[in-house]
């Protein structure tokens, strides 16, 4: 397993790590992304943006590094990376199929990015991904699976991931939606000759949304490595737009009401990797604190009550406009 990498680690960092979501396109949903980016949003820009946030996240302890073939081009940037540094044998890289992205280096698309979990796409996207980045590629995840995709049943599909399996690949799964945790325990039965097909799994959980917490802890207690992401729910846990309660903890703790809102995530046991989104250094840098943030009963008992009911908190995702 590539993730054994990172179980060796001894840094404060080692179990975060950065998702390339925020910087790979032009236009995302994240809060705030007009003011961290600025108007110059090239290819260029973003590409020379994307490195310095890799260096300054290595350097730092992270080590687990998280793009898709719909950010745009962030398995490009990465790869780009990578080749200046041939030497880095530490880190693991994972990506995710499933979406194709659409908007053309535009922030007004109509439409940013088409699902389809078709075996078509699978074949299509893993060419893609190899093409970039070829052997330094080690975990590839379906992206956004929920209880009705197809790449569930699909047992052509199956049979193809379980051959990249065999040939060194590890294959997991990411989810979205109010029904994370029903997704989760589906993807978790699925079996190719009675070998359980995934290996990672992928979720999203912050202090407002924490349904998928009970699938979560059921796929670690099954030997599954379980990454966490939108951990700061796009941008509304973040200053300025986090509730009061987390401000209050956050001054209280000394650190950043980001730093708070990842640690909290740290602390459940079955976290195995929580994405920092950063879309700065700075962000990457107070995100990195969460590390070190002091969280006792009585402030996890008051963050506690920010929890969302899931339907609520999707709703509201689903309106984020593309900045």
């Amino acid at each position: 397993m590539p993730f054994a990498r990172l179980a060796t680690a001894t840094t404060p960092t080692c179990h975060l790590g950065l998702g390339l979501a925020a910087v790979g396109r032009p236009g995302y949903i994240n809060l705030g992304r007009d003011h961290d980016l600025g108007a110059d949003r090239s290819v260029e820009a973003l590409r020379a943006r994307t490195h310095e946030l890799l260096d300054a996240a290595y350097a730092q302890g992270v080590r687990y590094f998280d793009v898709a073939r719909s950010y745009g081009r962030s398995e490009e940037f990465l790869a780009d990376w990578l080749a200046a540094r041939p030497g880095l044998d530490d880190i693991v890289v994972g990506s995710k199929w499933g979406y194709t992205y659409t908007a053309d280096w535009t922030t007004d698309a109509e439409r940013h990015e088409v699902k389809d979990h078709g075996v078509g796409t699978y074949e299509r996207q893993r060419a893609e991904t190899a093409a970039l980045l070829g052997d330094r590629l080690d975990l590839y995840q379906i992206h956004s699976v929920t209880p009705d995709s197809p790449a569930l049943t699909d047992k052509e599909l199956h049979a193809k991931l379980a051959e990249a399996t065999a040939g060194g690949l590890t294959v997991g799964f990411s989810t979205s939606g109010p029904a994370q945790a029903d997704a989760i325990r589906a993807a978790l039965a699925v079996e190719v000759d009675g070998v359980p097909l995934f290996r990672t799994v992928q979720s999203t959980y912050n202090v407002l949304e924490t349904s998928a917490g009970p699938a979560l802890t059921e796929a670690h207690d099954a030997g599954r490595t379980v990454i966490v992401k939108e951990g700061m729910a796009n941008g509304r846990l973040a200053e300025p737009h986090a509730p009061d309660v987390l401000r209050v903890v956050a001054e209280e703790a000394g650190l950043g009401c980001d730093a708070v809102a990842l640690a909290v995530i740290l602390r459940q046991p079955w976290a195995g990797v929580v994405l920092s989104g950063a879309a700065t250094v700075t962000q990457l840098t107070s995100n990195l604190h969460a590390a070190v943030v002091d969280l006792d009963e009585d402030r996890l008992a008051r963050l506690a009550a920010l929890t969302e009911e899931p339907g609520a908190y999707w709703e509201r995702r689903g309106r984020l406009p593309w900045h």
